[in-house]
């Protein structure tokens, strides 16, 4: 059966009520061993839209799903086109607020770990060290012949020479990098295939539809039984791969904490929910814990 995005949730009533205080993050950080789950919300700051707020990019756009990737030769067209477009503003992205005080948090030994959902790389720009991409990275492309692996920034050159005058105008930018482009607008881009085997080359991201890989999944669930407690940042825990973490943390009794503007999915697993935006209530935790927040490395290719 073809899995669809989840397009919308809709919190129960009597889920608790979210909160401006920040001591409980604040205090929960001091103790050190925070494992840190975040979603796209961290990066909306940074100019990426989420999916799922008031507005989100779910709204007026459906991701691209892995069954309809792999079946159909058009809609890689389709998705390479709209991709490669929002690659140019997708990459010149910075940090913001809330990627450098988590970088901050972690210099000064407080987290047991971060763990993404995002495939944007700003936290690894922002400075934070050892990130496990949940759902992968658009910085690599990776070959569904031959498996081979290769950076982003390659292939962007390969479609550049290969559509040398595909300049359309996109009506927005969504959380995975995919351009909103019509279907006149991508008519006539031409893919080009793996450089080793000719093979067809995919973004290695885990779409919709998609399972994540078991050995990533393993390394989670390891990095949940490590820490002392959970701190989501900016995810709605829609999708069941983060869900699935606050449930193990709630299960094993270890406090889960949620800084998200709007209720989630794990608020009934969780202590509190900080109902504010992340560079806001993160700046402020720092600034309780005398934590400085600066620094960037280089952007990513």
């Amino acid at each position: 059966m073809r899995m669809r995005p989840t397009l919308s949730w809709t919190p129960a009533a009597d889920l608790p009520p979210g909160t401006t205080d920040v001591t409980p993050v604040a205090d929960v950080l001091s103790a050190g061993g925070v494992l840190v789950v975040s979603g796209a919300g961290l990066s909306t700051e940074s100019g990426i839209p989420d999916y799922r707020s008031e507005g989100g990019s779910l709204s007026r756009h459906t991701p691209m799903t892995y069954q309809d990737f792999t079946g159909s030769a058009q809609a890689r067209r389709r998705y390479w086109a709209r991709s490669h477009l929002g690659w140019r503003t997708f990459g010149r992205a910075r940090p913001n607020a809330g990627h450098r005080a988590v970088a901050a948090f972690q210099r000064r030994g407080l987290l047991a770990g971060v763990i993404t959902q995002n495939v944007d790389g700003l936290h690894q720009v922002a400075g934070s060290d050892g990130v496990v991409e949940l759902h992968g990275s658009l910085h690599r492309v990776v070959c569904l012949s031959c498996g081979a692996f290769s950076p982003r920034r390659e292939l962007a050159v390969r479609l550049e020479e290969t559509n040398p005058v595909f300049e359309p105008v996109a009506a927005g930018i969504n959380p995975d990098g995919d351009a909103d482009l019509t279907d006149e607008q991508v008519r006539g881009f031409r893919t080009v295939p793996c450089t080793i085997c000719g093979g067809v080359l995919k973004p290695d991201v885990v779409f919709f539809g998609e399972a994540v890989p078991p050995r990533r999944g393993e390394h989670c669930r390891e990095l949940v039984r490590e820490a002392t407690s959970l701190l989501v940042l900016g995810s709605s825990l829609t999708v069941m791969s983060g869900l699935r973490l606050v449930r193990q943390a709630a299960q094993a009794g270890k406090p889960v904490l949620i800084v998200n503007r709007d209720p989630t999915r794990g608020d009934q697993h969780a202590l509190t929910r900080v109902a504010l935006p992340l560079g806001t209530a993160l700046t402020a935790v720092a600034d309780r814990l005398n934590v400085p927040v600066d620094g960037e490395r280089a952007p990513r290719a």
